[in-house]
């Protein structure tokens, strides 16, 4: 299988296994991503997944030339490549839950789309970033042009995704790119460990603050507030929002159920 994917407790686990291939995405892997990330966006018993790659060379090496460029070359000279979700986040992929990045290597191209696309990102301190794309007559096509200078300073965004450089995990940590970085070995420890702190919080709480954050960027700021106060509003009437102050007064932990 090209993709690994399991489910442990409310954890959903994803993993490109592509070693040899620096875990870069070709057709089949594209595919079984996309099954897997919509499974886990319609499964309600799960809360928060975890993207990764085999080995600890390569979290992702981005599209492979020899296999999902040619295929999507293809799309494009018949005039019908109007859509394409790299690993099904990418683009149209409608999804509150987070997910967590474990970057264990290289986050090259497509890697660091399918990176970007994630909400929160762990790195090896091997790691290394970089949108190489017009390095090989290419640009960020699985939104890289338009999620980087999200991430990080445009001057920099644009430096990366012109000159085809790279940065190392410490440069990535320093600019916002990343929000820790750790030795290799415990870059899915340290993960989890994320992920055990969002299972702590309400789940439709983080879902509803994670979609009021990113559908606010691309409004004024008066109608992000106006969705802030709608979001808000279906987060008081949920019964989630009733044992949370009912533990903190009973001084226990909350019993959360994601409704």
């Amino acid at each position: 299988m090209a993709v690994l994917y399991e489910k442990r407790g409310r954890v959903a686990y994803v993993t490109i296994n592509r070693p040899e291939a620096l875990n870069a995405i070709d057709p089949q892997t594209n595919e079984e991503l996309t099954a897997a990330f919509a499974d886990f966006r319609d499964d309600p018993d799960l809360w928060v997944a975890i993207l990764t790659g085999a080995g600890d060379r390569a979290f992702c090496a981005g599209a492979d030339l020899k296999a999902l460029i040619p295929y999507l070359t293809a799309l494009a000279r018949e005039e019908k490549l109007t859509e394409f979700s790299l690993g099904g986040i990418t683009r149209g992929f409608r999804c509150w839950k987070p997910i967590i990045a474990a970057i264990n290597g290289y986050a090259l191209a497509g890697g660091l789309e399918l990176a970007l696309a994630c909400d929160l990102r762990v790195a090896a301190e091997h790691a290394r970033f970089g949108q190489p794309e017009v390095r090989w007559a290419l640009i960020p096509g699985a939104g890289g042009t338009q999620r980087l200078p999200r991430a990080m300073p445009l001057a920099r965004a644009l430096e990366l995704i012109l000159t085809a450089g790279q940065i190392d995990a410490h440069e990535a940590l320093r600019l916002g790119l990343v929000n820790r970085v750790v030795p290799g070995s415990e870059v899915m420890e340290e993960a989890e460990r994320l992920a055990a702190t969002l299972l702590e919080m309400g789940p439709l709480a983080l879902r509803l603050a994670k979609q009021a954050t990113l559908q606010g960027l691309d409004m004024s700021l008066d109608d992000g507030l106006n969705l802030e106060m709608t979001l808000f509003r279906q987060a008081l009437l949920s019964d989630d929002a009733i044992e949370g102050p009912r533990a903190f007064a009973e001084k226990r932990p909350p019993r959360y159920q994601g409704r």
